[in-house]
């Protein structure tokens, strides 16, 4: 099962694509899209749907999966990243059968750390140890990869719950303690 994680943004947007086969994960792909900042949000955000677009129309995921909105210190950047999300989901249901789910933050740093306040270099450190992805060019590819991975460790308990915010996960660092171990020697 191919599952896409996008990490949304105004400016840019993280991708990461895992395949998931009920029990381990391989890394596919995985970066980070630029759009043209200098073009006014309400401009950029056709770019931001048709970016969107030709990566979902590219990877074909069978699912897609969402960090949930956050709160942000500035209400403008709040709603920048607001329109830019809606824009990049509205491109995920082009296909009327494309299946799209969210995600809590804390609940994506948890299944992949084990922590929910887990700091951007734990959950890379992890993810590091577990798709073998050792390099990332920005926190946006790592995160939306950590998204794609927290869907595939909670999809079986969201579908079955219909909540991808109350789903609860063991998450990867309990699973892989045996290579931390071996990581710290």
């Amino acid at each position: 099962m191919l599952i896409l994680g996008i990490d949304p943004g105004s400016r840019k947007s993280g991708y990461g694509l895992i395949d998931f086969d009920q029990k381990n994960f391989r890394y596919i792909d995985s970066g980070v899209i630029h759009y043209d900042s200098k073009k006014e949000i309400i401009v950029r955000l056709k770019e931001i749907y048709e970016t969107s677009l030709e990566l979902v129309n590219k990877f074909k995921p069978d699912e897609i999966a969402f960090e949930s909105l956050i709160l942000v210190k500035s209400p403008t950047s709040l709603m920048k990243l607001a329109q830019a999300r809606g824009a990049i989901i509205s491109a995920c249901h082009k296909n009327p059968n494309q299946k799209v789910f969210e995600y809590s933050p804390n609940l994506i740093k948890s299944s992949v750390s084990g922590h929910g306040h887990a700091d951007k270099t734990s959950i890379e450190k992890m993810l590091s140890l577990t798709l073998e992805q050792r390099k990332f060019s920005t926190y946006d590819e790592s995160h939306a990869l950590a998204i794609a991975s927290c869907h595939a460790m909670n999809r079986n308990r969201v579908i079955a719950s219909g909540k991808g915010k109350s789903a609860r996960s063991n998450g990867m660092a309990s699973s892989l303690s045996h290579k931390i171990k071996e990581s710290h020697l």
